[in-house]
């Protein structure tokens, strides 16, 4: 499998490090946004082109697909480039920060007919996975979700501590994360949603503090508390409360109500949430189907962020 790999920073080399785990991926090209960093990376990495510009990667002999970890706003026209010139694509999440965007996105892939994957690394995470198959084998039904997504992110600086080109985006990008989640384990799409923020940075323009309710038909109910302002412990914290017992989750590690710690170290063939990503990715184009997380499956999502920032602009 001959990968191009669009975004040379924080996440790309996520994506890089998960690569060189999985058999027979190649990486080939990097396409980046700055020529010095990208030249670095692609000599670290021993990647044999690299370049500034993602339609010299599309040229690339051999190319089978693209993992877009770019700037979200990119998204969307680099998704419909790789689709257009044959090349399977995972777009990092979000797949765009619009529905609009998104479900272009939909459409080209429908005409095209390659793989387009969303980057929704929650659904492979084996600490969610133990739970939602916990719930698919009806031995666990949620009733609430309560999830802290907290970040110390006052200037614009990626993962890395370095400066980014783009603004990040609370809604757009790490709530995506967990309202797909909540569709994802409830199988179900919200009937009520709601969304409240707080200042606007003035320099960055956006929300750094934001709440957001959702309930599903079936009466499960997701609170989410997002914040660019948190100076304490970084990351997403997801707690299950459900009929038959209480699961905490942080990325990869799962413990229960009372914070013993519980094995998925069997759920997966790797305990790395990207690296699985990547290897659902390679085995929907090898084997010709939908894979998991899917830009089909994950508009319901996007639906659902875009009636929630239409409720934030009305204030």
């Amino acid at each position: 499998m001959k990968v191009a790999l669009a975004g040379q920073g924080a996440f790309g080399i996520r994506h890089l490090e998960a690569l060189a785990k999985i058999p027979g991926a190649e990486v080939i090209s990097l396409a980046g946004g700055r020529p010095a960093s990208t030249e670095e990376v692609a000599k670290k990495w021993k990647i044999p082109h690299w370049t500034g510009d993602l339609k010299e990667s599309l040229k690339q002999p051999g190319l089978d697909a693209v993992i877009l970890a770019s700037p979200t706003q990119m998204h969307a026209d680099q998704a419909e480039l790789c689709m257009r010139a044959g090349k399977h694509v995972l777009i990092e999440i979000p797949i765009a920060d619009s529905l609009a965007d998104s479900e272009r996105i939909l459409k080209v892939q429908q005409e095209t007919g390659v793989v387009a994957m969303a980057g929704h690394v929650r659904r492979f995470n084996p600490s969610h996975q133990w739970v939602h198959n916990k719930i698919e084998a009806g031995e666990f039904k949620i009733q609430q979700m309560d999830v802290q997504t907290y970040f110390f992110r006052r200037t614009n600086m990626n993962a890395k501590g370095e400066p980014r080109s783009w603004t990040d985006h609370l809604l757009w990008h790490h709530a995506c994360h967990t309202v797909d989640l909540f569709q994802y384990q409830t199988g179900e799409a919200p009937s009520i949603a709601h969304a409240v923020q707080g200042p606007l940075h003035p320099e960055l323009k956006i929300a750094m503090d934001m709440s957001i309710q959702l309930k599903v038909p079936s009466g499960a109910i997701l609170t989410l508390s997002l914040s660019f302002n948190n100076n304490g412990p970084l990351g997403s914290f997801f707690r299950y409360i459900g009929d038959t017992g209480t699961y905490k989750a942080v990325y990869d590690d799962l413990v229960d109500g009372y914070d013993k710690p519980i094995d998925v170290s069997h759920v997966d063939v790797s305990t790395n949430g990207i690296e699985l990503e990547d290897r659902e990715f390679f085995a929907a184009i090898k084997e010709k189907r939908e894979p998991n997380s899917s830009v089909r499956q994950v508009l319901d999502c996007m639906r659902t962020l875009d009636k929630l920032e239409r409720e934030l602009n009305r204030g």
